[in-house]
């Protein structure tokens, strides 16, 4: 027990690997105790997450939950973990979607035990980004959480899984190459990785008059540098347009389970980056400019305007392509980007209020970031849902192609209403929880990007159009002539129960957003200030 209160987020981190290895161990023949197994097992690390939620003290705020031991002293990287209001949550999240995702793979049949030990390995490294308060810590999760989804994606998926799952580490592993270089420049500017440290115990050094020397270079330059190499990989795992191409791809290829994890918990790591090492770490570049005299729409084009002008264009661009596509499984997809568009903007207004001397209101920077931190968290519930119904559907009809579906609820009513409902929720109607983000983000930003959030809405019109245009190629219409004399079985009690809480999620932080944000708030307001 004092081992459990201690040490209560390694325990909730490392139990997925006690997981994997009981998988591991497991006959190959017992395959329902694997699957089975595997998903019991991994409500442990959500029960203790919850307990770390209903234990975390909103009065007192900040990191809670410290732990921390020397780890590697030469270069003075310790092992040191903790979580905030906005860390948290998709500590959560990633514990929540993590069996769900489990129960639509019970149709795997080819080497299960590997695929679920994958699963669990997924889960550790991911939970580890988001308590790690180390440089190097976070890096090294950061960057073996690569492994698994690319595994998983290359061994399971569809029929251009190598190509998918190559382009998928490709990208990925190219940008994290800056944001590695970028952390060694760090380490060695200050003497230390620990991001306690470099947060508050230096009083900030990377800005005001304790500037941190490296080499002599001018701060000014190794910051914007670092600022960049750091905004390069996480914007292209969120992602931003234009670094956004390999998700379609990956997301088309993976398996129902890969995909679901893929859009509700790995995107969400370079959204958290942003906030755990972009906003803390480099205040004052968000106001500096990009090209000086250079500007966009009448304003000048610093780093802020930017990152806002990129997040309308995924807002925008990434609607549309959702728009165009005949394949199911790849509007979902591209649905992604248009959503996490959204934290982007949030992200963009926030980190502007940051800077010396910024102009923006501490409320405004408050209901933006806590709209963005909200979106992470509603987008995952929303995406994951979606990817499980394109799932179902294509479990039994074979097909993606919205052309060959029509009328399926005429056969399949429980899957018609549960996407519907799903869908909604991706639309973000009133009373379901992707309203009250995108509202949040939208407010928030309007006084800081009004134009580019005009703009923005714009992107909302079209994601009513396409999520419209889903519905009714599968469930309205004729009933496509392949299902008439083979009518596809509607959803089983398997698939009813791994949807259903993400249905009851959405429900509850759409109707009771304040279960989300007393917490998420306390971690944006600590951050501002």
């Amino acid at each position: 027990m004092n081992l459990l209160s201690t040490n209560l987020l390694s325990v909730i981190t490392y139990l997925p690997l006690v997981g994997m290895l009981l998988v591991l161990v497991t006959p190959s023949n017992q395959t329902r105790l694997i699957k089975w197994g595997s998903i019991a097992f991994s409500l442990i690390p959500l029960g203790l997450s919850v307990a770390a939620w209903a234990g975390y003290d909103r009065a007192q705020g900040g990191y809670q939950y410290l732990e921390s031991m020397v780890w590697f002293p030469q270069i003075n990287s310790v092992y040191k973990v903790g979580v905030d209001g906005i860390s948290l949550p998709l500590v959560v999240l990633t514990c929540f979607l993590t069996p769900l995702a489990m129960i639509f793979s019970l149709n795997i049949e080819r080497s299960p035990k590997a695929y679920f030990a994958l699963f669990f390995l997924l889960q550790t490294t991911v939970l580890g980004v988001f308590i790690a308060l180390d440089l190097i810590l976070f890096f090294l999760f950061y960057e073996v959480s690569l492994v698994p989804m690319y595994f998983l994606i290359s061994q399971w998926g569809g029929a251009n899984r190598r190509y998918a799952s190559f382009k998928f580490i490709l990208y990925t592993m190219f940008a994290s190459l800056g944001m590695l270089l970028a952390i060694q420049v760090i380490g060695l500017a200050s003497k230390s990785f620990d991001l306690t440290y470099l947060e508050s115990s230096l009083g900030r050094p990377f800005t005001g008059n304790n500037q941190v020397e490296f080499f002599g270079w001018d701060p000014t330059v190794w910051k914007a540098i670092a600022f960049i190499a750091f905004s390069i990989a996480f914007a292209l795992k969120i992602p931003i347009w234009p670094l956004h191409t390999w998700l379609p791809d990956a997301h088309t290829e993976a398996p129902t389970g890969g995909s679901m994890m893929l859009a509700g918990i790995l995107l969400k790591l370079g959204g958290y980056g942003f906030f755990r090492l972009v906003m803390p770490l480099f205040p004052d570049v968000f106001s500096q400019p990009v090209l000086p005299g250079l500007s966009v729409f009448g304003a000048p084009l610093n780093y802020s305007v930017l990152l806002a002008l990129l997040a309308f264009l995924s807002i925008l661009l990434g609607a549309f392509a959702a728009w165009g596509q005949t394949d199911f499984k790849r509007l979902v997809a591209y649905s992604s980007i248009n959503h996490m568009g959204f934290v982007a903007l949030g992200i963009a207004s926030a980190g502007l209020a940051l800077a010396p001397n910024s102009t923006v209101r501490e409320i405004d920077a408050t209901i933006a970031g806590s709209g963005a931190v909200l979106q992470m968290v509603t987008h995952g519930l929303s995406s994951a849902a979606m990817f499980a119904l394109v799932g179902v559907v294509y479990e039994r009809a074979h097909t993606r192609d919205l052309n060959q579906y029509g009328g399926l609820w005429t056969i399949m009513p429980i899957y018609g209403a549960v996407l519907i409902f799903c869908s909604m929720g991706s639309l973000g109607l009133p009373g379901l929880s992707g309203f009250v983000s995108e509202f949040m983000v939208t407010r928030g930003a309007w006084s800081v990007h009004t134009l580019l959030t005009i703009l923005s809405m714009a992107g909302l019109l079209i994601t009513g159009i396409y999520i419209l245009k889903a519905i009714q190629k599968v469930l309205h219409g004729p009933l496509g002539e392949a299902w008439r004399h083979h009518p596809l079985p509607d959803m089983n009690f398997a698939e009813i129960l791994g949807i259903a809480p993400l249905i009851g999620a959405m429900l509850m932080l759409g109707v009771w957003p304040a279960l989300a944000l007393n917490v998420i708030n306390v971690g944006v307001q600590g951050l501002l200030r």
